[in-house]
């Protein structure tokens, strides 16, 4: 057993003494579950804007589009191996960025999906990825919402214990097959591969990313494997029947939060084994190969609550997977094929409420100190970094950095989608955690950014301030996202104003009296 990083060790030492009470007497925790802040220790990195995508308050009619409106609704930003650039608007436009990074329209997407959302943040054309080989093959994935009144599709799957009757939204993934991939403009085909019912009220965590293996070349097993974000799709606080039902994020017979991994190509063309939809289970996945005809062999990892993000070490295929929590805990997790991460029966290093009787899913307990210590296992992976609502209320994605700032090398750089806090934790001191020991996580702390005006003079700010300066206006949301660029840069986007802005070396200048908070 390893010794435990310093930081982490008093932070764990303030928590397990009151743990320990707690636990002896069966209280839950009831405040700060995670009592060492998150600290600025003179981290700053410059931030930048890079173009703002068109306003697009309009597109939808008004009774469709969530409230307050927003600029382009922009979640990732995503670079192809021949220089082009693409960036979405949930609304329902692919974007191509020119070289000098300005928009022209490259797919309408949402014009072909009439039945799709828009009501919420996380709704509309949600996600995009291209295929490895999409400058040959001309092929790319989207996923997206609909609603399922007056819809006529049928789902691929339903939610055990559920019928269509119970169908409130479909979560839709789509191949499309550009006819020159080469063009600046979409012209071709697609193709449904999946469609996943919603049975709570709100398109609550839908399916909202997909992403290829970067690392993966060809020849390898999982070069051309699609991987999906494990989702609940809103079953923990759904309500009626679904709500704190800790079984249903347990089983191997549902894709309720399962990272899912397949390949996007057909059967009919594969030759292999077909998967719900119109795609084919890999025949290397864990639980396709497990002889189990009740385990769905498209699930890679399951027992997330919304791993609404995934990512990889570009150095060592590490996968990482940001995983909002409920009411209390925010986690990154190192992903392992075939392994369960715990919802609802845990969130971060505690056991959540709803698994005693009497209890509730915004109660945690602490766990006995032979699992916190690793000496008992229990049968869950536990996440390598993590911070508590005192914090923040939900966790972007990440990235593993190895780009031009040296401050961030060798750093995990995420943040907190509600508040806009953009955070690292050490690459190596996550790697190192991922134990079995539940109670060795890394150290979090936070980045200071700044802008420069003209005279190369600095401003210390907030992700929600530079919003809010764009926007004219206050916002109660940041909806703070990150991406990557094809040279491992950071790019930081919001849904609230449209402006893709990007993490660059912090050059030395003078400070302003406005200044570090």
């Amino acid at each position: 057993m390893r010794t435990p990083l310093p930081l982490v060790t008093l932070l764990f030492l303030a928590l397990s003494a009151g743990a320990a009470i707690d636990a002896q007497i069966g209280n839950p925790i009831t405040s700060n579950p995670i009592p060492a802040p998150i600290t600025k220790r003179g981290l700053t990195v410059e931030i930048r804007d890079v173009v703002r995508l068109p306003d697009t308050r309009g597109l939808r009619p008004a009774a469709e589009d969530v409230v307050p409106a927003g600029w382009a609704r922009v979640s990732y930003v995503r670079d192809l191996p021949d220089g082009r650039r693409f960036a979405n608007d949930s609304r329902g436009l692919l974007y191509l960025l020119d070289r000098n990074n300005q928009p022209s329209v490259y797919a309408n997407v949402g014009a072909a999906f009439p039945f799709a959302v828009y009501n919420r943040l996380e709704s509309g054309f949600i996600g995009f990825d291209f295929h490895p080989e999409f400058t040959r093959n001309g092929l790319f994935y989207t996923v997206h919402g609909e609603r399922a009144m007056g819809n006529p599709a049928m789902p691929d799957f339903i939610p055990p214990g559920f019928t269509r009757a119970d169908v409130t939204y479909h979560n839709v993934i789509t191949e499309w097959h550009a006819a020159n991939p080469a063009a600046n403009t979409f012209v071709g085909t697609r193709r449904e591969l999946l469609r996943v019912a919603h049975v709570v009220s709100n398109l609550t965590h839908p399916f909202g990313h997909l992403e290829f293996n970067p690392t993966s070349k060809p020849g390898a097993p999982d070069y051309g494997l699609l991987y999906t974000s494990g989702s609940d799709l809103g079953f923990s606080n759904g309500g009626g029947r679904n709500a704190s039902n800790p079984t249903q994020t347990q089983r191997l017979d549902t894709v309720i939060g399962a990272i899912l991994r397949i390949d996007p190509r057909s059967p009919s063309v594969s030759g292999g084994m077909k998967g719900l939809g119109d795609y084919t289970i890999p025949a290397i996945n864990k639980f396709a190969a497990d002889g189990d005809p009740k385990t769905l062999g498209e699930i890679y990892a399951y027992g997330f609550r919304n791993a609404h993000r995934l990512s990889w070490d570009l150095t060592d295929g590490t996968m990482f997977a940001s995983d909002i929590g409920m009411n209390n805990i925010e986690e990154i997790n190192i992903v392992r094929e075939g392994n369960n991460y715990g919802w609802m029966k845990r969130e971060g290093i505690f056991e959540n409420g709803v698994t005693r009787p009497g209890g509730a899913l915004n109660q945690l307990y602490p766990l006995p100190a032979e699992i916190l210590d690793g000496r008992m296992k229990d049968g869950f992976t536990y996440p390598v970094a993590m911070y508590d609502h005192s914090e923040g209320q939900s966790v972007t994605g990440g990235f593993a950095y190895h780009g031009r700032i040296p401050a961030l090398r060798g750093k995990f750089v995420f943040g907190d989608i509600v508040r806009g806090r953009v955070f690292v934790a050490d690459l190596a001191a996550m790697k190192k955690a991922d134990d079995g020991i539940p109670q060795t996580v890394a150290p979090v702390e936070e980045i200071q950014l700044c802008v420069r005006d003209a005279g190369g003079n600095r401003t210390y700010v907030t992700f929600r301030e530079l919003i809010e300066a764009t926007n004219g206006a206050t916002v109660t949301r940041a909806d703070l996202h990150l991406s990557r660029s094809r040279d491992g840069e950071l790019f930081l986007t919001s849904r609230q104003d449209g402006m893709i802005r990007m993490l660059v070396p912090d050059s030395s200048g003078t400070a302003t009296a406005a200044a570090r908070r």
